[in-house]
């Protein structure tokens, strides 16, 4: 299989790296973070006008029509540079279940996040549920509009989003695939609608992210998406997408680490020579770029797996997802040690990184969540 890039691919991967090595400074992004606001709204607004946020989206509603090799190349580049703004949240799993979902409503929403004016949160996660994303207790049922009971734990994007998509079980029973049903509403962090406590955090790796508990929460009854209880394929698909954009960024997350560690080697000394000339670092590091590159040939297994049938994409997003995760802890890890004491300090950039690498390991499940699926989709 040839993995060169096409010449409009490698024109994007400069595009987006050549604008985050020009505006993307690390210590603004991260002032942002404790500011309050959590992103830096210029950022965002630049990548809708280099065309980055609607590169994956249909043509038909404003975007390129590019598809997850695409993803691939910008979750990368996003990575590299520790990006905090919501790519996966609002563009790959928002767009993805809005695409999935289809209709008049959905087609004009995409159309807003391409702009970057449309930034939806999907709320899924349950305190009882894991990652297991069709363990919904949380209910909405029909009294002329649709009134939704229940609680999501961890949905990232909420404090910048301006939409919210909320799994809801419609019929059926708590862990059932059947009966699920997707809404779409309007939301504003800063002044939550009747029916909705929000409870805002930040993250270990400077996301911002919140808990939501709905009380009678009505919603119009247009904010349906797509049928009543048959959302479960979407959200399924749209996962593991958004599993495979985050092995991406964790391959450019993990090649910045493991430059900085070689840059870092190089440069400190110890008895009078560069410590990256003695054998015993050597030798680790060599370990470090054999998981990197182990995690790259992952990560286009997933990519190129996205839009392949069920199984085949949950085999191959697993497989990565078990890939990345051993590396991420390997490369992060290893990458702290050899800074010394100085790599868990907030000034330098490989505690950040590192951080980043650690929640990766554990998003949208563990790697032993990720082994038991796949040898359960070996078996279907």
């Amino acid at each position: 299989m040839d993995f060169t890039f096409t010449d409009e691919q490698q024109m994007l991967r400069d595009a987006v790296s050549g604008f985050l090595a020009a505006r993307y400074d690390l210590a603004k992004s991260r002032a942002a973070v404790k500011s309050g606001l959590g992103w830096q709204p210029e950022i965002w607004r630049g990548l809708a006008e280099l065309d980055v946020l609607g590169v994956t989206l249909p043509e038909e509603s404003g975007g390129s029509g590019g598809g997850p090799i695409e993803g691939m190349i910008i979750a990368e580049e996003l990575g590299r540079a520790l990006v905090v703004e919501p790519y996966v949240d609002a563009v790959v799993i928002g767009g993805g279940l809005l695409r999935r979902s289809g209709g008049e409503r959905a087609g004009e929403l995409l159309r807003g996040i391409a702009d970057g004016l449309v930034r939806p949160a999907f709320a899924a996660l349950e305190p009882q549920s894991g990652e297991v994303r069709h363990d919904v207790a949380t209910t909405a049922r029909r009294d002329d509009d649709w009134v939704i009971d229940g609680t999501k734990i961890v949905v990232t994007g909420v404090p910048v989003a301006t939409h919210l998509i909320v799994s809801a079980r419609t019929a059926g029973e708590r862990r059932d695939q059947d009966g699920i049903s997707l809404f779409l509403v309007e939301f504003d962090p800063a002044a939550p609608p009747a029916g909705v406590e929000v409870h805002r955090y930040r993250t270990i790796d400077d996301r911002v992210a919140a808990d939501l508990t709905f009380a009678g929460f009505r919603v119009p009854a247009n904010s349906l998406l797509g049928v009543a209880g048959q959302a479960w394929a979407a959200i399924d698909a749209t996962i593991d997408e958004a599993i495979a954009a985050v092995a991406s960024e964790a391959v450019g997350l993990m090649r910045k680490v493991l430059d900085d560690t070689v840059e870092y080697t190089e440069q400190r000394q110890q008895f009078g020579v560069p410590i990256s000339s003695f054998q015993a670092l050597q030798h680790r590091m060599v370990d470090m770029l054999i998981e990197l590159e182990q995690s790259i040939a992952a990560a286009y297994l997933a990519a190129y797996a996205v839009e392949a049938e069920p199984a085949e994409r949950a085999r191959a997003v697993s497989a990565a997802k078990v890939t990345i995760g051993r590396a991420t802890r390997f490369i992060g890890q290893n990458s702290v040690q050899l800074h010394g004491a100085m790599g868990m300090t907030e000034e330098l950039a490989i505690g950040h990184y590192f951080k980043r690498l650690t929640a990766i390991e554990y998003e949208f499940g563990s790697s032993s969540d990720h082994l038991a699926r796949y040898i359960a989709s070996t078996k279907s």
